[in-house]
C-alpha cells in the first residue's frame, strides 16, 4: 500500500479556505479544495445571473458585482503549487 501523501497549506491559503467553510486536512488535495470552491464560484455566478434575469439586479449593476465575487474568490487565482509549502 502506498503512503498517503501530506500537504502542508500555507496559512494564507488556510485563512482564505476557511472563508469558504472548508479545512482540510493534512491528506487533502489541493485540486479537490480548488475544484470544491470553483462550484461555489460558479453557484454564485448563476445566481446572479438568475437575479438579472428576474429583474432582481439591474444589467449595469452585473460587472461590479461580479468583480465583488471574484474578489472574495481570489484563491481560484493562485496557481496550486502556491497553496503548499
Amino acid at each position: 500500500m502506498e503512503p498517503v501523501p501530506a500537504y502542508h497549506y500555507r496559512p494564507t491559503i488556510l485563512d482564505a479556505l476557511l472563508e469558504h467553510g472548508l479545512r482540510p486536512a493534512a491528506t487533502t488535495e489541493p485540486q479537490f479544495l480548488r475544484d470544491a470552491i470553483n462550484e461555489l464560484y460558479r453557484y454564485e455566478i448563476r445566481k446572479l445571473r438568475d437575479r438579472v434575469l428576474a429583474g432582481d439586479l439591474p444589467r449595469g449593476d452585473l460587472a461590479g458585482q461580479v468583480v465583488e465575487l471574484r474578489k472574495r474568490y481570489v484563491l481560484l487565482s493562485i496557481p496550486l503549487a502556491h497553496w503548499t509549502s
